[in-house]
Parts: structure tokens; sequence; C-alpha cells
């Protein structure tokens, strides 16, 4: 799993590219507790998470992020409990949101959410670890379309808590 911490404490910067959308400029971000092989990561996902501290504030942990998809994780704690002893649902909306956001940056744009839908299958419980893996559908012009699954594991395999279907769009340099 990842917990990504930028090297420097200065937010990202912006850079316009040659097609008049805006492109995190990628600073390298140490990841801790992960395999061996994967010890630095570099792409704008990566770069965004490090900087989301309300994702991060949550315990929401990026796992991984390369090519149009993202998996997160987050536990369910006492905090995110609601009156009917479940899982609010902004909190399991949240978690997806940020997988759908890691993943749609993948690709180096500045890309942020146009929007989204959630429908919830499941409660989720005090105590579940769940998992959002995000993949990407389509890309069309300076759209996209993401389903997101979130599940978590039980004792007799996976069981889905909510599907989320998030549609984004790339952010122009200039006025729209």
């Amino acid at each position: 799993m990842v917990a990504a911490e930028p090297e420097d404490r200065k937010g990202p910067t912006l850079d316009t590219g040659p097609d008049h959308c805006l492109y995190w400029r990628h600073r390298e971000v140490t990841v801790h507790s992960v395999s061996l092989e994967r010890q630095r990561m570099t792409n704008a996902a990566h770069t965004m998470f490090a900087a989301d501290e309300a994702s991060r504030a949550l315990g929401i942990e990026l796992v991984e992020a390369s090519d149009g998809r993202a998996v997160a994780t987050m536990t369910i704690t006492r905090a995110m409990v609601n009156g009917h002893d479940i899982a609010h649902g902004g909190y399991v909306f949240l978690l997806a949101d940020t997988a759908f956001a890691c993943a749609c940056n993948t690709h180096g744009p500045v890309t942020v959410a146009a929007g989204a839908e959630v429908s919830f299958v499941a409660a989720g419980r005090l105590g579940d670890h769940l998992v959002a893996t995000a993949t990407e559908r389509t890309r069309y012009g300076r759209n996209g379309i993401y389903d997101v699954t979130v599940h978590r594991e039980t004792p007799g395999g996976s069981e889905v808590v909510a599907e989320f279907r998030g549609r984004s769009r790339v952010l122009s340099a200039k006025r729209d």
C-alpha cells in the first residue's frame, strides 16, 4: 500500500502543455511500504494524491495508479459510522471519488470530475477495510468515463459495497 508524501512541502505546480491543457509538473514522490520494484512513482495521479489532504486525513491509501486505473483503500472508523450503525454513504462515495480522481489523472493533464453517481449495494460496517478499484471505460476529446467498484473482503469472498460511475473533464489552460 502507498502512503505518499511529497519530497518538499510546496504544492504541485501546473504547466500549460502544447494542447493548451494544464499538466502537473511532476516531482518525485517517496512511497512507503510498497513492493521493492516500485520504490519511486512519478505520475500525475501520485503527485495529486500526495497533495490531497482531505483523502489522506481519512486514512485513504493509494495502492496503485497507472494507465487509467487506480486502487485506493480505507478502513471504516467509528467517526464514519452513522446513526444506523453503518458506514455513512458520503465516506464510501469519497473513497470511490478518490480512486476515480487518481485513475483519470494518470494520463498527465489536470482532470476533474464533471459528474458522478453511486449505487450503494451493501452497507459498510465499522472496521470494514474497503477497496475501491477505478477503471477507465473511455476517453473522448477532453472527457472520460470511469467505473469504480468498492468492495470488502469477507470470509466468504469479496462483497460489493458500491458501484460508482464518474465523468471526467480535462481542464483547459484558457477559459472555456
